[in-house]
């Protein structure tokens, strides 16, 4: 049997860090390795996220191996996806605009729509946790894949709900979590 303990000091909520919750940067910026070190150069702040936060979801498909006689003997994973689902609604920031619509595609003060294909990018999420914690969520391969309806109306915020996909880095991974308490004189601590 396990230990039993219960510590309520491992429940955590999740909430903006610093000055920003996602930023990004072309694909072959260096990316961190921890959670507490300050962003290389190249990554830019993506704007507030409502309220609804950020999903992360991984769904995995599987086929099942069946026996004569209809046992079912093996389950092989035939596929799996990891997604990152928020919404900007610092819908006149620049950056936020590029990873909407294309790079390419926003220039000061105009922005073309097209199916052209936004390419993949380099994303990091960085939460405050509770007890002095932050957490980096580094998603070293990604591309918005889905742009939710956008709704201009009275008394609602515009926002750019957007679907990441994470794709496999080098190493096979989708994203790399960090954790870390922050201490003074951390590059974290200036950010809190």
């Amino acid at each position: 049997m396990a230990n039993g303990k219960f510590d309520s000091k491992n429940v955590s909520a999740g909430k903006p860090y610093g000055t920003g919750v996602i930023y990004a940067a072309p694909l072959g910026t260096t990316i961190p390795t921890d959670a507490i070190t300050a962003l290389p150069a190249g990554f830019s702040n993506l704007g507030y996220v409502s309220e609804d936060g950020i999903v992360n979801s991984f769904e995995t498909d599987t086929e099942e191996i069946k026996a004569m006689g209809g046992d079912t003997v093996l389950v092989v994973q035939t596929s799996r996806t990891e997604t990152f689902k928020y919404t900007l609604i610092e819908t006149m920031n620049e950056d936020a605009l590029k990873q909407t619509f294309g790079a390419d595609n926003v220039s000061k003060g105009k922005v073309v729509h097209n199916g052209k294909d936004r390419g993949s990018w380099v994303y990091v999420i960085e939460i405050l946790l509770t007890g002095d914690k932050v957490r980096r969520i580094v998603v070293p391969n990604a591309k918005v894949t889905e742009i939710g309806e956008i709704t201009y109306a009275d008394g609602e915020a515009i926002g750019y709900e957007t679907t990441l996909s994470a794709l496999p880095d080098e190493a096979g991974n989708t994203a790399y979590e960090y954790t870390a308490a922050i201490t003074s004189g951390s590059s974290a601590s200036s950010r809190s």
